[in-house]
């Protein structure tokens, strides 16, 4: 019983490892045009936006969606480089 509490225990210090890790990975998403962009970090939170002043108001949503999914695009190669460079889903074997 023992053992598996500290399997649990590692577990949890390895996922608040690698939560402090994504946090330091951050993108930049940019709509056509780069006129929004849309900074986010590895845990998916919004960092940032910029919007250029000159953006007719009507076309302000669709180029913050198209920054942000600029933005998860870039973010998911991250995070795939991120996890391979980690050992992948294997490293998490052991503890199962």
């Amino acid at each position: 019983m023992f053992n598996k509490i500290k399997q649990i225990k590692d577990l949890r210090n390895q996922a608040k490892t690698m939560q402090a890790a994504l946090a330091e990975i951050m993108v930049v998403g940019k709509s056509s045009g780069n006129k929004v962009m849309v900074t986010i970090d590895g845990n998916q939170k919004v960092q940032g936006v910029k919007i250029d002043e000159n953006l007719e108001r009507e076309k302000i949503a669709e180029g913050v969606k198209d920054a942000f999914n600029d933005a998860s695009k870039q973010l998911q190669k991250e995070l795939a480089a991120k996890m391979k460079d980690m050992g992948g889903l294997e490293a998490f074997k052991d503890l199962m």
